[in-house]
């Protein structure tokens, strides 16, 4: 039985929304590095940025995002002067070449930004750097910040994404992750985005939460289909108290157990599958005529630190504290302290402090791995076609893998490796088995499913 299997499958490993994974960013990949990659971004190159908002006006426990509360509003209006400052910084090295097809504003809660602190940062943003005339602008919302003024506000820079956080609609699940919020406040704000022309609205639901039940994730999906979602996302909850130190304030006696959260998810899967949605990797589901939907139909889904995209950029700017950037050349992340990030970019400065350069073997594996999480699959053709020599010695890897899997998660079919369908809430442990970096790392991660 699939439980049992996910029982044994309880491993902690990564999410794999990069590869190699921040754990293992090193110092030695500096804003000195950075500046180099981003001065060689090519012109006509299409980029994406992501702005991270650090700050709640309050903490949800069950929250593992770089973060911090606040009751004032005074700390944010400084860091928003040194967004703006690393803004400038990053555009002038980009120097016009990169053209904007992307942009997600991430936190933290970023609708808790006064609306008028909104538009002048989407203004900020299009002065410095040069748009496509489509781009998309995604932001992540919290109903709870919500009013008149901040849909207003979201309107004006151009949303065309909204994606709100659920979790779980029951009383009881809310509070215990200190995140209590209504149906209809949701319902508000969807009916609220849409009549300002939003055409794409997403929705994070969470299984695993503490005091959830099979009837709570089943209700929670049941409301939530009735807003008619674009997409929905599917996460497990990631307890990991020992990064996120708020996280202490759920006791461990109110979590389900492995064989429950499987149940809980495969249910919750279940429904939206029932109810029309096409699934999206394995943790997203969408309307057959959306964008990602037809991205995963067609081969062209991608993942990136922002979770299942169809966004094909090489490159993605973070900017803000502890953001992380992707460059064709590797990975950097900034400077998660707040107030040293400040210092960093408030004279023309980077705020990057650690990354990693890619290796032709970290190439190879990044591509299986990616492979794996959007497709299920990878072609033994294409990976020799592409890498030559290095795919041909990731093949070896791949057949042993194969070979020697007593669960099946991973079969050769032809000259494709492939996740059965049936094991494909697993893929984060078959992706694991390509990560080189895993047992030599000293990072924990959450549970595989």
């Amino acid at each position: 039985m699939k439980s049992e299997l996910a029982a044994r499958l309880g491993e902690n490993v990564p999410r794999y929304t990069s590869y190699p994974t921040a754990p293992h960013f090193h110092p030695g990949v500096d804003a000195a590095i950075q500046r180099g990659w981003l001065e060689a971004i090519g012109s006509g190159d299409e980029i994406s940025l992501y702005l991270h908002i650090p700050y709640c006006d309050r903490l949800c426990w069950f929250c593992a995002c770089h973060t911090k509360q606040t009751r004032h509003y005074q700390p944010v209006a400084i860091y928003l002067r040194s967004l703006h400052a690393e803004i400038a910084t990053v555009a002038g090295l980009v120097g016009g070449r990169g053209h904007v097809r992307a942009v997600h504003f991430g936190g933290g809660s970023p609708t808790m930004l006064k609306p008028e602190d909104l538009v002048a940062l989407g203004a900020v943003l299009r002065k410095n750097f040069e748009f496509l005339p489509d781009a998309r602008i995604s932001v992540e919302i919290d109903p709870n910040d919500m009013d008149d003024a901040r849909l207003d506000a979201l309107a004006e820079i151009g949303m065309t994404r909204a994606s709100l956080g659920v979790q779980d609609f029951d009383p009881k699940v809310q509070k215990a992750i200190n995140r209590e919020q209504s149906f209809l406040q949701t319902k508000a704000v969807v009916d609220g985005v849409r009549a300002r022309g939003v055409r794409s609205v997403n929705l994070d639901l969470l299984y695993g939460l503490p005091h959830q039940t099979r009837e709570s994730v089943s209700s929670t999906v049941a409301q939530a289909l009735t807003l008619e979602p674009d997409r929905m996302a599917l996460f497990g909850y990631a307890h990991v108290p020992w990064f996120k130190k708020h996280q202490t304030m759920i006791d461990e006696a109110w979590l389900p157990g492995s064989a429950e959260r499987f149940a809980q998810s495969q249910l919750a899967a279940c429904l939206m599958l029932n109810a029309g949605y096409e699934a999206v990797g394995f943790d997203h589901f969408a309307k057959p005529n959306d964008s990602l939907a037809v991205a995963a139909r067609t081969g062209c889904l991608r993942r990136n630190f922002q979770g299942y995209t169809e966004d094909r950029c090489e490159t993605l700017i973070g900017l803000g504290p502890s953001s992380i950037s992707q460059f064709r050349q590797g990975h950097t992340q900034n400077m998660p302290s707040t107030a040293e990030y400040g210092r960093m970019v408030s004279d023309g400065g980077l705020a990057a402090v650690r990354g990693i350069a890619l290796t032709e073997d970290d190439r190879v594996r990044g591509w299986i791995i990616e492979k794996l999480m959007c497709d299920f699959a990878f072609s033994a053709i294409e990976l020799v076609e592409r890498f030559g020599e290095a795919g041909q010695r990731l093949l070896l890897t791949a057949s042993s893998t194969a070979l020697r899997d007593p669960e099946g998660l991973l079969e050769l079919d032809s000259d494709s490796f492939v996740v059965p369908a049936e094991s494909r809430p697993f893929v984060r442990s078959v992706a694991a088995k390509f990560d080189k970096y895993l047992e030599t790392g000293k990072a924990r991660h959450s549970v595989a499913v």
